[in-house]
């Protein structure tokens, strides 16, 4: 789910840091919950972030169980998530006994993947798609986090903005307006004129993000080797901080209270949109008619985040919360989930099974979901190497992209600032 995805700058506590020394003190301290024992009965707490479509699947566990029941916490984005993992890992003790890791910070708990238990099982071999379960095995094969969903993406967008500023609005025609980026910007550049006030996409940060993921390397070449001077970096960089001048972007960053105020006040158009996003378009939009969804994403297909479920070895209940896990993340349940916010599966059965492939979501004009969803994934050809530091490189680089959104600095000193950015992460 992912992604996560805007990240506030935490370059003095890097994942990898934080990680480091959770694997040092979780050694000599297990996690603090209580277990909830009591009567019989175990609790097993499962935190998540953003909209996984878990509500109703635990409703239905704890309706069929006595001995084991699931209390979910949930906070509102993976930044908030990721801050209270890496604290907790650190202090040793504190994390739920399941812990949602977005796919970017994967890598990072990889390089310390003894802070979390060994998740594999030959009864679920094969039940995820070979790329989301290399991602969440370790270099000595164990799995340690159990795949929820990809984000094949399309672009959401406003009908009812598009036939105000004169564009067409059926979803098959806005798709041939975008089969690039430059014809993205274009379409971008008449509607801002056409509707002043109104941007053309949600956020440079979103926008740099899903452009990202059609880069190969975009920071790192492997494991050790950080290469962020290199072109197709520089030209993402360039086209977004570009598009400030032409009125294209909201110049606010994602995930924020002036990003989720958009929703309501008409502030922007389009929107990069991977299938969990469309849980949350819905979910800040209450009120607002309009939203559709295009079969199409500028340049072919790209993958936008997707998560996994991990059992910290800190937890007093680990094989009550590896079964758990396993549940939530079968083909059945995450069928589900994708009936429920849109939460494309990871998992070969699901995305084969009638209940995603017949989808449809009324709130976006009755879009067919499942055809569409699949249909992006199908397109995607690149999976972005992501190594150790990934998820701070792209802290800093989307810090760099706001400073120039906000006016604070140009593009070239705001660049020159994310270099030595990265050079700080060691």
């Amino acid at each position: 789910m992912q992604t996560p995805k805007t990240r506030r700058v935490r370059l003095a506590l890097s994942a990898m840091t934080a990680l480091t020394l959770a694997t040092t003190l979780a050694a000599c301290s297990g996690g603090d919950d209580d277990g909830s024992a009591a009567d019989g009965v175990t609790t097993i707490s499962v935190a998540t972030f953003n909209e996984f479509g878990y509500e109703g699947l635990i409703e239905e566990w704890n309706d069929s169980h006595d001995d084991i029941k699931i209390e979910q916490v949930k906070v509102g984005t993976w930044d908030d998530a990721k801050a209270n993992l890496f604290t907790k890992l650190a202090a040793g003790s504190g994390l739920s006994d399941i812990e949602a890791i977005e796919g970017d910070a994967m890598p990072a708990i990889m390089a310390e993947s003894g802070a979390f238990a060994d998740l594999t099982d030959p009864e679920l071999e094969g039940r995820w798609l070979d790329w989301k379960a290399e991602a969440g095995t370790n270099a000595e094969g164990q799995m340690i986090g159990y795949g929820t969903d990809v984000g094949p993406e399309g672009i959401c967008y406003r009908a009812d903005l598009f036939e105000q500023a004169g564009l067409p609005s059926d979803r098959d025609e806005v798709a041939k307006l975008m089969g690039t980026w430059d014809d993205y910007f274009a379409t971008g550049d008449t509607f801002v004129e056409a509707m002043p006030g109104t941007a053309w996409y949600d956020s440079s940060t979103s926008l740099s993000q899903a452009m990202l993921n059609q880069v190969e390397f975009p920071f790192e070449t492997d494991n050790e080797t950080v290469d962020v001077e290199n072109p197709e970096l520089e030209a993402v960089y360039k086209t977004v901080t570009d598009n400030v001048d032409r009125g294209l972007s909201s110049k606010i960053a994602q995930w924020g209270d002036d990003w989720t105020a958009q929703f309501q006040n008409d502030g922007f158009a389009t929107i990069p949109c991977p299938g969990w996003l469309m849980g949350i378009i819905e979910g800040n939009s209450e009120g607002v008619d309009g939203w559709d969804i295009a079969n199409v994403f500028p340049g072919g297909g790209g993958n936008w985040g997707g998560s996994f479920l991990t059992v910290p070895t800190q937890g007093e209940h680990q094989e009550e919360a590896k079964e758990v896990a396993a549940w939530l993340t079968a083909p059945e349940q995450q069928a589900k989930a994708f009936a429920a916010v849109g939460a494309f599966p990871s998992q070969v059965e699901a995305q084969d099974s009638p209940e995603v492939n017949e989808a449809v979501n009324e709130f976006f004009n009755d879009a067919p979901i499942g055809t569409i969803t699949a249909d992006r994934a199908a397109a995607i050809t690149v999976q972005p190497f992501k190594g150790p530091k990934y998820s701070d490189i792209l802290t800093a680089f989307q810090a760099a992209i706001m400073r120039v959104d906000d006016g604070s600095k140009d593009p070239e000193a705001s660049w020159e600032q994310f270099l030595a950015d990265v050079e700080a992460l060691g």
